[in-house]
């Protein structure tokens, strides 16, 4: 006899919850239970759909439905994959997925870099500043994208942080990707990452090339410009995620947890 949690799940009651064979795909990735303590009892469809639930429909954990398992099983899980990077390691390896289902090989050879500053929620005090160019308090997204607009890494910090000093960070946990960006050698960016300085540490340091694409002076509102329209589009693809519409986590790791599984449920439902 199935749990109610399960047939309720089968049902598909919540938008944001994964089909069957959604989840049949991401299924093999989640870690099995650690050895020597009780069995794990928990429905894991209906626990990934719970912080699926949260993400997408930005509630407060203590606000899950109550036909989901309770918010204390789903939270821990959560917090457990964002410490031990069961997260990252499930994303990277959908992204590897939908590249290849595009015909593309795992390691792209091009990237995109940009941050976005988002307004914090009135509760996190943590790692907050204030953004004096986009006036916005909160906290800074930092974003390296392939140029299919699939994330590589993100990087939170306070909303001040300087974007050159975070991004130096950011290109730093890419490069520690290893063979899943062997063929990267190209950096995309805006006029916020120009300076010899920097081009010269991307170079050194990490070994690809830092193209600073400008908006043209004499252009008047909108405009399309090479390649940094595709981690725009990523930004946009984040905000269908009510919980990312702020910055609601206490510690920034959760935030980029939030990220990481936002896009989780993006390359999901692209390949199932």
């Amino acid at each position: 006899m199935k749990s109610n949690s399960t047939a309720r799940a089968m049902n598909k009651a919540y938008t944001s919850d994964l089909t069957r064979e959604q989840f049949e795909l991401i299924e093999p990735l989640i870690p099995p239970a650690k050895p020597g303590g009780r069995p794990r009892s928990a429905d894991m469809w209906a626990v990934i759909n719970a912080i699926f639930y949260v993400v997408v429909q930005g509630c407060k954990w203590r606000d899950i439905p109550g036909d989901l398992p309770p918010w204390s099983t789903v939270y821990t899980y959560f917090r457990n994959w964002r410490n031990d990077g069961t997260w990252v390691a499930i994303h990277d390896r959908l992204r590897g997925w939908v590249r290849a289902n595009n015909g593309r090989p795992e390691s792209p050879t091009e990237a995109v870099i940009d941050s976005q500053s988002v307004q914090s929620a009135t509760m996190v005090h943590d790692c907050v500043g204030y953004d004096g160019g986009k006036q916005v308090k909160g906290r800074k997204r930092h974003l390296t994208v392939d140029t299919l607009g699939l994330v590589l890494r993100v990087l939170v910090t306070a909303a001040n942080a300087s974007e050159k000093t975070q991004a130096k960070t950011m290109l730093k946990r890419v490069k520690q990707m290893g063979d899943k960006v062997k063929r990267l050698y190209l950096v995309w960016a805006d006029g916020g990452y120009s300076g010899a300085p920097f081009l010269r540490w991307v170079m050194d340091t990490l070994g690809w090339i830092l193209q600073v694409v400008l908006r043209p002076e004499e252009a008047k509102g909108f405009v399309l410009l090479k390649r940094r329209w595709v981690v725009e589009r990523t930004f946009g693809w984040l905000n269908w995620s009510r919980r990312l519409s702020k910055d609601y986590e206490r510690l920034p790791a959760s935030s980029e947890a939030m990220v990481y599984i936002s896009m989780i449920r993006l390359m999901v439902r692209r390949l199932a």
